[in-house]
């Protein structure tokens, strides 16, 4: 018997087309809540610390990276366990690890489509990044570049069986996938790579090449900053506030990848000819 995908789920839906009108089913990404909580050996209580609405799969991925990306951990040694149930995963933190003072300002209540909602202050907007990324390093061929959209697509499988969810792609510099995660947060979808990377000692990711399936905001570029990713590439329009932050951050960023083509924002020395 073959086991259901808990990422997709059949509904009913009537097709109009023209003048014919029929029934079917249709496969959609199913988009459900989840809680994160987090337990410290000074308060052995279960404390919420995010709920989100996610793609179900890769879950302790997903706790890891966003407690990453967020600078609630700063390594993988700090993580003692992850357990994972059908609503919510429990994130041991190592003995002796405390949560940052900022935490308890926050609230990390999310939908699939909110990455900063709900910040204390606008100076709870920005993570400090483990370090800053070296100039000019690596050296990227422009003629890689368009091809990173195709591969990524090709790997999507919950897209093509839906047409309905987000993904993020790190490649190596000869365009190669590396890691792919999907989910219908875009936000989700970059701390479940993040999170997978954490978890399997890959990080800093400072050879890599991300590409989001989506615009590149300000929080998507200051996740792949957490995780010292120098070069970001998407295939939508950067916003304002996020080509301040790669400028700042001398991070290369590329938007409208697609069609052939793609636009460089930011860190242009990066990519050779």
């Amino acid at each position: 018997m073959t086991t259901p995908d808990p990422r997709t789920r059949s509904v009913a839906a009537v097709l109009h087309r023209g003048d014919d009108v029929s029934a079917r089913r249709d496969l959609l990404a199913v988009e459900d809540p989840l809680e994160i909580r987090v337990v410290t050996d000074d308060d052995p209580e279960p404390r919420r610390l995010s709920m989100t609405m996610r793609t179900p799969g890769d879950d302790a991925d997903l706790a890891a990276g966003f407690l990453f990306t967020e600078g609630v951990v700063r390594g993988r040694e700090q993580i003692a366990g992850i357990t994972c149930s059908e609503d919510h995963v429990r994130v041991d933190l190592a003995a002796g690890v405390r949560l940052p003072e900022a935490v308890p300002k926050r609230s990390f209540v999310m939908t699939s489509a909110c990455g900063v909602c709900g910040r204390a202050s606008l100076d709870g907007l920005r993570a400090r990044p483990p370090g800053p990324l070296t100039p000019g390093h690596p050296q990227l061929a422009a003629a890689v570049v368009p091809g990173l959209p195709g591969a990524l697509l090709r790997a999507q499988a919950t897209f093509a069986a839906t047409g309905g969810i987000h993904a993020a792609g790190l490649f190596d510099l000869r365009g190669e996938l590396r890691l792919l995660r999907e989910d219908v947060g875009r936000h989700n979808a970059l701390d479940k790579l993040v999170g997978a990377l954490l978890l399997a000692g890959q990080l800093p990711a400072t050879d890599a090449v991300l590409l989001v399936s989506a615009r590149a905001s300000f929080e998507l570029v200051q996740k792949a900053l957490m995780a010292q990713i120098p070069i970001f590439a998407a295939v939508g329009a950067p916003s304002s506030l996020a080509v301040e932050l790669a400028l700042e951050a001398e991070m290369t960023l590329l938007g409208f990848v697609r069609e052939g083509r793609f636009t460089v924002y930011s860190g242009g020395i990066r990519i050779t000819r």
